[in-house]
């Protein structure tokens, strides 16, 4: 397996949100050219990402029409409550997210 992205928070970086919002969506819109991304691991608030009206829902959805897995944690999504504001209908589990993590050549967490 290639690489795997892994989003921890709903923000790059730490310190000002705006500017970790936006250099989250810079990422991930380079990332689409980004030949060996296999799969995207969100947890924690993270998940957040994910949801309608997310500041990088284009980019998400862009990069999953490319193929690439986007998996939110099952648990985390229901922490939150946002089983009915996501972009995408699959929801991951601890061990979907261990075995692909496992099983990637490189991983980037951000």
């Amino acid at each position: 397996m290639g690489t795997v992205l892994v989003l921890r928070t709903d923000q790059m970086g730490e310190g000002d949100p705006e500017l970790g919002t936006k250099i989250l969506g810079t990422c991930l819109r380079k990332l689409a050219s980004f030949g060996d991304l296999e799969a995207i691991v969100l947890y924690n608030s993270g998940v957040h990402l994910v949801t309608r009206g997310s500041p990088v829902a284009a980019e998400l959805v862009l990069l999953e029409e490319r193929g690439v897995d986007i998996l939110p944690c099952g648990t985390c999504v229901e922490h939150y409550g946002l089983q009915d504001h996501l972009l995408f209908e699959r929801v991951s589990s601890m061990d979907e997210i261990l075995a692909t993590l496992a099983g990637a050549d490189k991983v980037i967490t951000l």
